[in-house]
């Protein structure tokens, strides 16, 4: 269906499962909710940035095409699809030397300069650590309080952070995407910040539910920075195929199919 784009194929599925399905969708059964905007952020990168992303990305085709391992090739390309999408977050997430600024974090500062002034707090998502934690220094430079969890952080610690924030300890909460897609309450915050696509929508949405649920009383707005004319640009368009076509059969069960090693390929060849 999703490849073809088969509409009577899509039909006959919906038929089939229609008896099977309870609907209970948050925007259905929770009438009480406040609104939620989602803001897609175009981030311009620099010209040193844009020559260091094009550089890898003509290093790992090179790579790709002249390898001759069949064995392990799709996790092979997903490496080298992971530094470009590193590479759009922060140069030094590939070389840690890099002298390169990330366009990224200027754009996340600006932002976060303009919530805080007006008196909002935000949860910033990413699922790179490498990521979290150049934010975290930008954020100890400025003197900008935050609370912080990842895949690593115990129970306990999670619910002793979870519940300072929501008393008012801190302007932000950093969360590793994994770590925070279900089971946190922190309605404190009525803005979220994704700072990269993942692969599967359907887990941004779980994050970004973390503030947008019973006991938020305010808007929610929710952002979305991507870098463009980059390999980011191409997997929220495959979010959007997947979002259509999950909705218009199970209105928003997550349905991720997974791409060949050829179509993966593809998002490094295309510009």
């Amino acid at each position: 269906i999703e490849r073809f784009q088969d509409r009577d194929a899509k039909l006959k599925l919906r038929k089939l499962i229609q008896p099977f399905i309870l609907r209970r969708i948050k925007s259905h059964v929770l009438d009480e909710l406040p609104s939620r905007t989602e803001v897609t952020l175009s981030v311009e990168m620099s010209s040193e940035e844009s020559h260091f992303y094009e550089a890898l990305r003509q290093n790992a085709i090179d790579i790709l095409e002249n390898s001759k391992e069949k064995k392990g090739r799709h996790l092979q390309i997903l490496t080298e699809i992971m530094k470009l999408r590193q590479a759009c977050c922060n140069p030094r997430l590939v070389d840690s030397n890099s002298p390169i600024e990330s366009s990224k974090l200027r754009v996340f500062a600006s932002v976060v300069d303009e919530l805080l002034e007006s008196r909002h707090k935000a949860l910033v998502f990413s699922q790179f650590i490498g990521h979290l934690s150049i934010i975290r220094n930008y954020l100890d430079e400025k003197g900008i309080s935050y609370q912080y969890l990842d895949g690593t952080t115990s129970s306990k610690q999670r619910k002793e952070r979870v519940d300072a924030f929501q008393e008012g300890e801190g302007e932000l909460f950093l969360i590793s995407l994994k770590a925070g897609g279900l089971g946190l309450n922190l309605t404190a915050a009525d803005y979220v910040i994704h700072m990269d696509p993942w692969w599967n929508p359907a887990i941004e949405d779980q994050a970004s539910d973390r503030a947008h649920r019973i006991g938020q009383t305010r808007p929610v707005t929710i952002y979305r920075l991507v870098c463009k004319d980059t390999i980011e640009e191409k997997i929220v368009k495959l979010h959007q195929e997947k979002r259509d076509l999950a909705g218009s059969l199970l209105e928003g069960t997550d349905l991720s199919a997974k791409l060949t090693s050829e179509d993966l390929l593809d998002l490094i060849r295309t510009r």
